[in-house]
């Protein structure tokens, strides 16, 4: 056999550098198409780093708060009236064994706050008074953002501490100012931070449970029971807290595991995460049409080329797989592009809501397979017809 009328062999560098130089006579077109693919990866990428990010922040903040807090409040009785938990409830709760620390707050229903005393009453802005015990911090988890807590010589007076959401609604920014609580000024001492496992404490106003009884007409009730468990106990103590709470009436008392609120909010979210991607998917499905279309365009404009390459001597596999080549390559352009834009967005978007940014690492490897993936697949069928091309069929047409 004549060594001369073999073909020539096109290494790895070879091939990639002539299919560089099809997306290089192009640039403008190949931006364009590698764009759409940008947008589909990003799109994909920027919504698992944002659901991740926010799981993050979540799990961070269940670290933080614990999973091992329960409520206990009152139901309905078998007439279908609000029922009420015993004064005793409390201390019933805080003696279980498994059982860290217990606390309540109980809302009073007739009382609103106020800014001022000039406000009509029917405006107060949904905005509640709660007692509290002195112990809720600790079993609530609470933090203050300013100021104080309640002590055994406050709890007494006239004084408060607002939810995060209160004291924005109500205009206050710092302690030692007074709002209208009861048709009477109360003095704010604290603001809390916001508390995600105990939501309904952002939009309250907190007084002593002293106060209450003696200035706003309370009567001794909880409303809610705050039980923190320990945490190879939750379960267990889950299962007894509601005889525990109302020994003798255990159907009227309901409980809850807020962190298991969060859980499920979570699962809503990871439910509209799929539909994003599923979006995203179409972008990228869109994307590869692009792809195709600028391979096929790409075929018809370089016949001659082909054309002359293959009268040169090359065969149609090294034409097969230099269309190929191009079309993994404006892929790959495309995939790369559009992790990092993902990425982008995802910091961008977790910093300004304060969230850990975490983009997983399986993420940018499945984004950049399926560009390879879409590319191939893309730049199949321009690469065979390309190799189908009779070397004086493409001559002439060039």
């Amino acid at each position: 056999m004549n060594h001369a009328d073999t073909p020539a062999r096109l290494g790895p560098a070879d091939v990639l550098r002539v299919g560089a130089a099809g997306l290089r006579s192009r640039p403008l077109r190949v931006f364009l198409s590698a764009l759409g693919i940008a947008i589909g990866i990003a799109a994909m990428i920027g919504v698992v780093g944002i659901s991740t990010s926010s799981r993050a922040e979540l799990q961070a903040t269940l670290d933080a708060l614990g999973t091992n807090l329960l409520t206990a409040g009152p139901g309905k009785d078998f007439f279908g009236e609000d029922a009420r938990l015993p004064k005793e409830s409390v201390g019933m709760v805080g003696r279980m064994p498994d059982v860290e620390s217990a606390s309540a707050t109980a809302e009073l229903d007739d009382v609103k706050a106020y800014r001022n005393d000039h406000i009509p009453e029917g405006e107060s802005g949904g905005i509640g008074v709660r007692a509290a015990r002195l112990d809720l911090p600790r079993t609530a988890g609470l933090t203050m953002a300013s100021g104080t807590w309640l002590n055994a010589g406050t709890a007494r007076y006239p004084a408060v501490v607002l939810g995060a959401e209160t004291a924005e609604r109500l205009g206050v920014a710092a302690p030692n100012v007074q709002v209208w609580l009861g048709s009477q000024w109360f003095t704010v001492v604290g603001i809390l931070n916001p508390n995600r496992l105990a939501p309904e404490l952002d939009s309250a106003a907190l007084v002593g449970w002293d106060a209450a009884m003696s200035r706003l007409g309370f009567d001794g009730h909880p409303t809610t029971v705050y039980t923190r468990a320990r945490e190879d106990a939750v379960e267990k103590v889950q299962g007894l807290l509601a005889a525990t709470a109302n020994p003798q009436a255990p159907n009227e008392v309901e409980v809850s595991r807020p962190s298991d609120a969060l859980a499920a909010r979570e699962a809503t979210d990871r439910a509209f995460t799929g539909l994003l991607l599923g979006l995203g998917g179409v972008a990228l499905l869109v994307g590869g049409v692009g792809v195709a279309n600028t391979m096929v365009i790409s075929v018809l404009e370089r016949r001659a080329e082909i054309g002359l390459r293959r009268s040169l001597g090359a065969t149609r596999g090294q034409i097969r797989l230099q269309f190929l080549t191009e079309s993994q390559l404006l892929a790959a352009l495309g995939g790369v592009g559009g992790v990092a834009l993902g990425i982008a967005v995802t910091a961008v978007f977790a910093v300004a809501q304060g969230w850990p940014t975490v983009v997983p690492a399986w993420a940018m490897a499945g984004g950049i397979v399926a560009t390879l993936l879409i590319g191939g697949v893309a730049g199949l069928y321009p690469a065979i017809r390309a190799a189908r091309l009779p070397p004086t069929e493409a001559l002439a047409a060039g």
